[in-house]
């Protein structure tokens, strides 16, 4: 788009671009199918806007005096300041928040119970001394004389009951510590903490430090009466000072209450979770559900602009989005002119010019339209996403995508897309027409160009969200098909044009058709200096002598020897057991009908339109095929536009646009050559999106190579066994754990236990049995066929998806959209 920004359309036959623009080279950028619109699409965007917390970082400069304060923005400004951080592919990243760690069931709550009976109980047969010998220690170390009947003398000194005391609590508080212990106590508190278990804990902690000292201080616990007997009486006196005394004991206070403290401290993380707060240092925030600004300058004040330099063009974007004057797709689209601006120097000042002059109309796409007529997904155009769908919360989905939403970008389509189902399973109205729009938008901002071919039923989207619509076979049809992709090369247009016709009989070598079509278009090309038209090219085909007499002539008039070797060489293959010139024109003959009289002319006033135009300009072409009438047609010319897209994308030397491929309906259209050029597309920056009712479409040899060729394929419901079984080879197998239980029968050797056995037996009807348990690891597959088959929901499908950098995505069981 080298238009200067201005809102112009160049013409599709020798027109001028505007004046200061420089010409580029190759096709010109035909009209747009519709008329541009007069007025910017509504607002808002599609994409929902954020809500806006009161608390914004500020940007690097202040944004001008004349635009709105950021707390007044448009719902543009806050779509375009919404965070999106990154994630794992597929992910939708617009206020994407991960999903909190999976909590664990909830634990049974009958063995904390009886743990907890268990020592209350054992509380109490210690307090009425019920169990025998558990004094006997601490009634020696006391000394026996001050014991009788079990029990201590009235006379016992304060050291006796004392230290008495000290160790019957000390007994009940071990008896506590192993009753939580074999218990679970600890996993129960964890549970119900949940994700505030720091809090919790921290709470717990100083509340039961808080409690000790408060028993030690007032003398329930007489730990001090033991500690303070034991410091000598010299230092407790203070040398006779009043104020010595009372210090050291203030020291000894302080000694016994930090060795309490010190293992709750430790319990609690009290270094951990209070140090912040005695340094006042701004305590972490969660994530919340709510998306909010990233951090740094917003995106809507353009700070790269206003870091380069470029302030003034930074003020006037900052109040055209502000004010409600761009949406998302001229946000989008003038970040990625400035992109390409900041990496060459002489292009800064015309940059800043246009912004300048034109505002949110600058560098307008050609066809001058900032939004596509109608949305039926949700989009992010400045991630490129379109949102397709939600991950169910499905036990075979992963935790911590289940219930994310699922998006497709050029990423993954660049690695090539193939959705297969029946008819009426959702693949072109909820996954193909929402690719197609994401591609839409994308050209719109001058990063991807996109061909969509269908059944011209308009389930791709109306004719005013293309620049090109091709209609074969509608006499209405502005623009006309060029079987030969516009090439001026014989051999590339035979390679590709023998695809289309013979690339599906698999009994026919598809070189030796290409090497036939060749020894007839050079020739033709050097006599005539264009391509035959289909007519001309049947009779060449079909051996007319009177035509090939004539081609013969001309060629030797011309003094063309090279040409007219070629042509000889046809003339001796003729009639030939493995001529396939013969089958060529029974193929060619599809299209040479009175439906098609008045297409794919060559001549001085044809109207083609070509392929090669997408690695160009950033169109947005739509292909009808008379599928309904002329099935065979639309076969033939849906495997030359496969191999055409092929082709024209391998060729190309700009590669900065994103070219992707959209076939609705790809049924008898893959072959063998084809398979391998997608699999070069994501090394040209290009895809292609296939749709299939069976793999059955596809020639059973090529079934493997098709799942190995495409990054994404995607599975619907109503799939056949055999389909299933295919998809899950593709995907492979993962390790999971197996928990398997067996039980066993208990035979008892004791009269008495046989006794109890058979009294339960009687009681349950059941036989005493013991449980075996066994957990190992075994590889299954991710899915297998008849999961695939018959547990799928309507309106959902399996989704498998790999970037060009390399990431996967595991199949994942989605939810659709629309």
């Amino acid at each position: 788009m080298d238009n200067d920004g201005t809102h112009g359309v160049w013409g599709t036959r020798g027109a001028q671009p505007p004046d200061g623009a420089p010409a580029r080279p190759g096709h010109s950028v035909p009209h747009p199918a519709g008329p541009p619109p007069a007025a910017p699409p509504a607002y808002p965007p599609t994409v929902p806007p954020p809500t806006r917390p009161p608390s914004v970082p500020a940007p690097q400069e202040a944004p001008p005096a004349h635009s709105p304060a950021p707390g007044a923005a448009t719902p543009t400004a806050d779509w375009f300041n919404a965070p999106r951080p990154e994630a794992g592919p597929g992910v939708w990243r617009y206020g994407h928040v991960p999903r909190p760690a999976e909590r664990e069931a909830r634990p049974s709550l009958v063995g904390p119970i009886a743990t907890l009976i268990l020592w209350l109980l054992l509380w109490l047969l210690l307090t009425e001394r019920a169990v025998p010998y558990v004094f006997r220690p601490i009634e020696i170390i006391t000394g026996p004389e001050w014991w009788s009947l079990g029990g201590l003398r009235e006379d016992a000194p304060a050291l006796v009951v004392n230290s008495t005391t000290v160790y019957y609590q000390v007994l009940i508080l071990g008896l506590g510590f192993w009753a939580a212990r074999i218990g679970g106590w600890a996993g129960v508190f964890r549970y119900f903490a949940g994700p505030n278990l720091a809090r919790a804990r921290l709470v717990l902690t100083l509340g039961g430090a808080l409690l000790t000292l408060w028993l030690i201080w007032t003398r329930r616990v007489p730990l001090a009466d033991l500690v303070l007997p034991a410091v000598p009486t010299s230092l407790m006196q203070g040398g006779g000072n009043k104020f010595a005394a009372l210090l050291v004991m203030l020291v000894l206070y302080a000694l016994i209450g930090t060795a309490v403290v010190w293992p709750f401290a430790r319990t609690g993380h009290w270094s951990t979770e209070l140090g912040p707060f005695l340094r006042r240092e701004p305590t972490p925030q969660a994530p919340s559900a709510t998306p909010s600004p990233a951090d740094g300058p917003l995106r809507a004040h353009w700070p790269d602009l206003r870091a380069a330099g470029h302030a003034d063009a930074a003020e006037a974007l900052t109040a055209a989005v502000y004010t409600g004057r761009m949406n998302d797709v001229d946000c989008v689209r003038l970040r990625h002119a400035w992109a390409g601006a900041r990496t060459r120097p002489d292009r800064l000042a015309s940059f800043t010019e246009t912004v300048l002059r034109n505002g949110a109309d600058a560098f307008l796409h050609p066809s001058g339209f900032r939004d596509v007529p109608l949305r039926t997904a949700t989009h992010d155009p400045l991630t490129g996403q379109v949102r397709i769908g939600d991950c169910a919360d499905d036990p075979r989905n992963p935790y911590p995508r289940r219930g994310t939403g699922l998006a497709l970008e050029p990423a993954s389509l660049g690695t090539s897309l193939l959705a297969v189902g029946p008819p009426g399973s959702g693949k072109t109205g909820r996954v193909i027409r929402p690719v197609v729009e994401a591609l839409a938008l994308r050209a719109l901002t001058g990063q991807a160009a996109v061909l969509a071919v269908g059944g011209g039923s308009g389930a791709l989207g109306p004719d005013d969200a293309y620049d090109v619509v091709v209609r074969i076979g509608d006499p209405a049809s502005v623009h006309d098909f060029d079987l030969y992709g516009g090439t001026t090369d014989p051999d590339e247009a035979a390679a590709a044009l023998a695809e289309g016709l013979a690339g599906d009989i698999p009994t026919l070598d598809t070189r030796r058709a290409a090497t036939a079509l060749g020894q007839l278009l050079g020739p033709y090309r050097v006599v005539h200096g264009r391509f035959p038209s289909v007519p001309e090219l049947r009779e060449l085909l079909e051996g007319s002598a009177a035509a090939l007499g004539a081609l013969r002539q001309a060629l030797e008039t011309g003094g063309h020897q090279a040409m007219l070797r070629e042509l000889e060489a046809r003339a001796r293959q003729a009639g030939s057991a493995a001529d396939p010139a013969a089958v060529l024109a029974d193929r060619l003959a599809a299209l040479d009908r009175p439906a098609f009289a008045g297409f794919f002319a060559t001549g001085e006033d044809a109207r083609p339109f070509s392929l090669r135009s997408l690695g160009q300009h950033p169109l947005r072409v739509r292909i009808d095929l008379p599928e309904r009438v002329h099935t065979e047609a639309s076969r033939i010319l849906a495997r030359l536009v496969l191999a055409q897209f092929n082709a024209v994308t391998a060729a190309r030397a700009d590669r900065s646009l994103f070219v992707c491929l959209v076939l609705d309906d790809a049924t008898h259209t893959v072959t063998a050559e084809t398979v391998r050029g997608i699999r070069r597309l994501r090394s040209v920056n290009a895809g292609a999106v296939l749709a299939l009712r069976t793999l059955d479409d596809v020639p059973e040899g090529l079934h493997t190579a098709l799942l190995g060729a495409f990054g994404c394929t995607m599975a619907f419901p109503g799939l056949t066994t055999w389909d299933g079984k295919r998809f899950a080879e593709a995907w492979g197998k993962e390790w999971v754990e197996v928990r398997e239980v067996a039980q066993h029968g208990v035979f008892a050797d004791q009269p008495l236990t046989r006794a109890l056995h058979a009294l339960r037996k009687m009681a349950t009807g059941k036989a005493v049995t013991t449980d075996a348990v066994t957990v190992r690891q075994v590889e299954r597959e991710r899915w297998s066929a008849s999961g695939l088959a018959y547990e799928l929901p309507p309106g959902h499908a399996v989704l498998s998806l790999t970037t060009v950098a390399g990431e996967h995505m595991s199949p994942l069981l989605v939810r659709l959209s629309g």
